[in-house]
């Protein structure tokens, strides 16, 4: 094996969990009857699906129960 391969290897499971999470975090701003921050969806839609780990930020501060 060469390096490159091990190093793929050893993000490929970051980045399965970077677009689960980022997949979940849309899915559940999506919901009809969740509160977001600010009322704004589409913000936090955009902050969790563009912005590198912008789900963290969603799932920290962006959601209201």
């Amino acid at each position: 094996m060469d390096e490159i391969t091990q190093v793929l290897l050893l993000i490929l499971p970051l980045i399965l969990v970077e677009l689960g999470m980022r997949i979940f975090a849309i899915l559940d701003i999506l919901k009809d009857e969740r509160r977001v921050l600010g009322n704004k969806k589409i913000i936090w839609i955009l902050v969790s699906g563009v912005i590198t780990f912008g789900w963290i930020v969603y799932f920290a501060i962006g959601r209201e129960e």
